[in-house]
């Protein structure tokens, strides 16, 4: 949606991109809060989940080391240089303890896998940050932005993102999500939005809508271009039809 030809780079072709610190830091503080809610709810302070930083840090590195010149470039990181990286990720944690009281909070899942195959026969997976349910019942699905909040004209994109969660887990547990809640860390703001029937039939139909376009661009060969702001980010714009010929 955002660029066909940005889709095939990634995902038909799927060219490597360089990651980011800021990536990087995001994935460290989702492990974080994975994390907090392994420990007693009583447990769950400020303090002792700030300990965490450094053991979710731990395990990135443990899976991957490379990741130590992501967050440090050059090549000669001492503790102190990585300490201070790590330390830009601790203003987004108490970003989090202003939204919510992890405390009161018991999810039934966290980074959970959600799959589902609707009935044009298409399969439907994602990662969901975190999965609660109320005692009455009511689903609600909580995605982490380490992010600030976008203006509400720029809001479609996570909430497509949010809305195509909702589709997956209404499939699986027949049951729509009674709120999606985005936590914005990076501008500590809320959004919460109430799905719909009829909106989340909607977001199906064009999920297989674009499965059907993505079809025919594989058959013709026709990835269009789509230009915008977002291209200055783009790993791939050297050799994008839009800016190399």
């Amino acid at each position: 949606m955002q660029c066909p030809q940005l889709f095939k780079y990634r995902a038909i072709d799927r060219l490597p991109e360089p990651p980011s610190a800021a990536a990087l830091k995001g994935t460290l503080v989702h492990g974080v809060l994975e994390l907090m809610f392994d420990l007693p709810a009583v447990d769950r302070t400020l303090d002792n989940v700030m300990e965490l930083v450094e053991e979710a840090w731990d395990a990135l590195l443990a899976d991957d080391p490379s990741l130590l010149d992501v967050a440090v470039p050059g090549g000669n990181s001492s503790p102190e240089d990585v300490l201070a990286w790590l330390n830009e990720a601790r203003p987004l944690i108490h970003a989090y303890f202003r939204l919510e009281d992890p405390r009161r909070l018991e999810p039934e899942g966290r980074e959970v896998e959600v799959r589902t195959e609707i009935p044009s026969g298409l399969v439907l997976r994602g990662f969901v940050d975190r999965l609660d349910i109320a005692p009455d019942g009511a689903i609600r699905i909580v995605d982490y932005k380490t992010g600030k909040a976008p203006k509400p004209a720029y809001e479609g994109k996570a909430l497509f993102q949010m809305r195509f969660y909702a589709l997956v887990v209404w499939r699986i547990r027949g049951e729509i999500p009674k709120m999606l809640q985005l936590l914005y860390l990076g501008s500590g703001d809320i959004v919460r939005y109430e799905p719909t029937e009829d909106e989340l039939l909607a977001t199906e139909r064009t999920i297989v809508a674009l499965h059907e376009t993505i079809e025919r661009a594989i058959a013709l060969d026709e990835w269009p271009t789509k230009t915008s702001r977002l291209c200055d980010w783009c790993a791939h714009k050297a050799i994008c039809p839009a800016f190399s010929q």
